[in-house]
């Protein structure tokens, strides 16, 4: 997503084809995007995640596994969020053709949209499946029911909702159905949008434009005074596991009980590096319940959208 989204200025497309590249070359075979996922060059042009993504996997396209989102657009300088099965398919063939792809592993409903019954949604997921476009599909930003209603139709191959050590509650119910379900449950943000990493303080400033982290609750000043607990306890882990911060909120993830995969971001190699390595961490589950019970007692600081499970 940070390629071209949510983060200031897309990157240089040829940059960010190779360091996609790169991540697979390092072992990566997991690959997230959106259509939503755009951002305006220096020139004035939209930059799609999503062609960034194709043209970076496609001599690779069996390697990997592919998942893309529909559902929310941009009219006119406003979020719309639309779920209508004519507006699900119309999306799906703009996202092959910029993925550059025949089919889609995973096609995610970005958000529910309030005036289509998931019932609906997962009709017509089930009939582009029947069709061979997409393997399997997900619904994302959801609360239990919603997750219910929709792989009682047609069974649900992953959620995906925001959960890091910062934003747990909203959550855990989703969680637990996703396990009791037997859905992979798929993290975005579980570094809190970079935050829990270690690697800001309070003076930090976000000016460019288009990017999000200027108007985000944990980078403010008030934000790291209330947080400061946990960053001070992730710290700790560690320098006693002798690894970063990110990589302790990476493996903490995990280790759960649960199947949880988190999907970090970052546009830089060393971060993808740091991140992928976080899978040599282990956690026993005595350390893992320990940190969930001290997590349990800390008052946490704000989070971005954290209440509200929105992108």
């Amino acid at each position: 997503m940070g390629f071209t989204h949510a983060y200031g200025e897309p990157m240089e497309e040829k940059l960010a084809v190779e360091r996609i590249r790169a991540a697979y070359e390092m072992g990566y075979r997991f690959f997230d995007t959106a259509q939503r996922y755009t951002g305006i060059d220096q020139n004035g042009q939209i930059v799609y995640n999503e062609t960034v993504v194709g043209e970076a996997l496609k001599d690779v396209r069996q390697d990997v596994i592919i998942a893309t989102k529909c559902g929310i657009t941009m009219r006119d300088g406003q979020r719309i969020v639309d779920g209508r099965p004519e507006t699900i398919r119309a999306t799906l063939q703009e996202s092959l053709k910029r993925l550059q792809t025949d089919y889609v592993d995973i096609y995610y409903l970005h958000t529910p949209d309030p005036k289509v019954p998931m019932a609906v949604v997962a009709k017509t997921m089930k009939e582009l499946y029947d069709k061979g476009l997409i393997r399997g599909w997900g619904v994302s930003q959801v609360n239990a029911e919603q997750l219910r209603e929709a792989n009682a139709v047609f069974e649900v191959s992953a959620v995906q909702n925001r959960y890091s050590m910062m934003a747990r509650e909203q959550s855990a119910e989703v969680l637990e159905t996703a396990a009791e379900l037997q859905i992979p449950f798929i993290a975005f943000s579980p570094l809190a949008n970079g935050y829990l990493s270690g690697a800001y303080k309070a003076s930090d400033t976000f000016l460019e434009q288009g990017d999000f982290r200027a108007r985000m609750p944990q980078f403010t000043e008030e934000g790291f005074k209330a947080s400061q607990d946990l960053l001070g306890y992730l710290e700790k882990l560690a320098l006693d596991k002798q690894a970063t911060q990110a990589q302790i909120a990476l493996a903490w993830m995990e280790n759960l009980p649960q199947r949880v995969l988190p999907i970090p971001g970052s546009r830089q190699l060393s971060r993808l590096k740091e991140n992928f390595e976080s899978t040599k961490i282990q956690l026993s589950e005595a350390e893992v319940q320990t940190i969930n019970d001290t997590l349990d007692q800390m008052t946490l600081g704000p989070v971005f959208l954290g209440s509200q499970n929105q992108r």
